[in-house]
């Protein structure tokens, strides 16, 4: 007799495996059901993830903003605010909605093989040394043995994705750079490499010992501007804090080197809350401005006693060119408000003055700047006065539509001629700086070329501002150029002569943290460090731009913007 199963065993045959193995579709039908509800699971919870991380973030957000609130300082009549940067890495990144150029992109990995070849060199023969010789393949201390090149690097690397270089850099900046040594550093030199490589470091990658290093650095410094005038010595000893000038100006400070710590030192004062920073390099604008001459130009030389200028050449080149940098920068730190007005103003007295500079050669028509001594005009521009068409434009839009339109023409022919100071020579390469004569167009004096950065610094600036390509085709041949005379096994070199091409043995620190940089950023989206977020400092560090306050102003002026950080590495 056959016994009939009952309705528990009926139920439970679906669950014994054997019962699908002999029907195929049932077992397909299962497999399908199974995984849609493992697809609609795993939706779910990533979902409910991501919900979680946006609030973790949102409410992260709102500490931060909540602490620089309760930060805000009203001190000795300076306003600063305590801005604290993110501890997570910050996306400068921002995609831009348009297709990746081909050529651009292909231009960029070329110059970050350069950036590689360049640092690696420094890592293999001068890690922790100023600056490397490649020829010979050792290290130099030419700044007192503060890490010159490593320090002026750490944007740059970090700019193009570099990371593994850049944590390594980290680790020595927080393990062996040391300030107290008896050394008599240059103020200038060690804040616009030192101090702004660093801050910029911090404002890149959050992380606090950048900041703590570059207060260090700049509480040694300090003492230099306790002047009569407050105009700075230009030499301090970082260990005992004795302060003077060099002997070669007579006892008078440099325009140039006491006017061009003021990004660094208000940057400084906001990311720490003291305004001691500020107050002291401000003080030196406010005591030029009382005398400031109708025409904007300033002799190179300065009393720190008095505070007056002494007879000497008045330039847009070598002594005097960041000076004007910086009063149209630290405009656009501020924010372009009313607190840094001043700055702009003496800025446009200043572009006043550089018209009446103004020539052109015959027979080419090539505009340059002329340097002047009395009344008298000397034909003769530096390759450092190739900044100024980069300067002019970057300023050219603070005017009405006419000013902006002449000043914006006249930054593009000084950059032919820059160009053309390269292209004039045998190696493509520019010298130190040209003289005209009429009828000759343009003639070499000082024939060496030490890497510098001018001329492709205007062309970044130009090209961003106008985005026309012909800036990029011309940096581009610039970086053949160096690629074909200055690239040697041990890092890049400079020239003795760029007639001859015959080589130097030093690879200057400024040739990583702006030269390569410069370029790198003329073949980026215009997003890669946005100038509408980033002001660069004269060693091309750039600091992120942060409100600054009016004096009894009880709340920061800014907007907040929905952004996710995350790591900056190529593009």
């Amino acid at each position: 007799m056959v016994r009939s199963r009952s309705a528990p065993s009926i139920r439970w045959r679906y669950l014994n495996p054997a019962y699908y193995l002999k029907r195929p579709k049932q077992l397909a039908l299962l497999f399908i059901v199974f995984v849609f509800v493992s697809f609609f699971v795993y939706d779910r919870h990533t979902i409910l993830r991501e919900h979680e991380e946006e609030l973790s973030t949102l409410k992260e957000e709102l500490e931060r903003l909540q602490i620089e609130l309760g930060e805000l300082k009203q001190e000795d009549g300076v306003s600063v605010k305590k801005v604290s940067m993110s501890t997570k890495r910050l996306d400068v990144s921002k995609k831009d909605d348009v297709a990746i150029d081909p050529v651009e992109a292909e231009r960029r990995e070329k110059v970050k093989d350069a950036m590689i070849h360049a640092w690696s060199s420094y890592e293999k023969y001068a890690w922790g040394h100023d600056e490397l010789q490649p020829q010979s393949k050792n290290g130099v201390d030419s700044f007192g043995g503060l890490g010159a090149t490593l320090v002026d690097s750490l944007d740059t690397l970090y700019i193009m994705g570099l990371d593994e270089e850049f944590q390594r850099a980290k680790e020595w900046v927080t393990n062996s750079l040391d300030f107290n040594k008896n050394y008599d550093a240059s103020v200038f030199e060690t804040t616009i490499r030192v101090v702004g490589g660093l801050l910029s470091a911090y404002d890149l990658s959050g992380e606090n010992v950048f900041l703590e290093k570059a207060k260090d650095i700049a509480d040694r410094l300090l003492p230099a501007w306790d002047t009569p005038s407050g105009i700075p010595y230009n030499i301090i000893n970082l260990a005992h804090g004795n302060a003077h000038n060099p002997g070669w100006t007579g006892g008078d400070s440099i325009l140039a080197d006491s006017g061009t710590e003021q990004l660094e030192f208000i940057a400084l004062s906001q990311r720490t809350g003291n305004p001691k920073y500020q107050q002291k390099v401000e003080n030196v604008i406010l005591e030029l401005n009382k005398t400031f001459p109708a025409d904007g130009l300033l002799p190179i030389y300065l009393n720190p006693h008095r505070g007056t200028t002494s007879h000497s050449t008045i330039t847009f080149g070598a002594m005097g060119d960041s000076f004007y940098e910086y009063l149209l920068k630290v405009w656009i730190q501020g924010n372009k408000t009313a607190e840094v007005k001043h700055y702009r103003e003496m800025w446009e007295t200043s572009m006043k003055g550089l018209l009446s500079l103004v020539r052109k050669t015959a027979p080419s028509s090539f505009t340059y700047i002329s340097e002047k001594i009395g009344n008298s005009l000397i034909d003769k521009m530096d390759e450092l006065a190739c900044f100024a068409p980069g300067m002019i434009a970057l300023g050219s839009s603070g005017y009405g539509p006419a000013e902006s339109a002449k000043f914006l023409n006249l930054a593009e022919e000084l950059a032919w001629t820059c160009y053309n100071f390269y292209q004039s020579t045998p190696t493509k390469l520019a010298g130190e700086n040209y003289f005209f004569h009429s009828g000759q167009d343009m003639t070499v004096g000082t024939s060496w070329n030490i890497l510098r950065p001018e001329t492709v610094e205007s062309l970044f600036y130009l090209w961003r501002l106008t985005g026309n390509k012909t800036y990029q085709e011309w940096g581009w041949n610039i970086f053949q150029a160096f690629e074909k005379n200055s690239r040697v096994e041990g890092g890049y070199v400079g020239l003795k002569d760029v007639n001859t091409g015959v080589k130097d043995n030093m690879m200057q620190s400024f040739f990583l943290a702006e030269t390569l940089k410069y370029l790198y950023l003329l073949f980026s989206p215009p997003s890669v460090i946005s100038l509408d977020e980033w002001v660069f400092n004269t060693e091309a560090h750039p600091l992120k731009i942060v409100p600054r306050l009016a004096p009894g102003q009880q709340k920061p002026n800014f907007r907040v913007r929905a952004r996710k950080e995350g790591r900056f590495g190529g593009v």
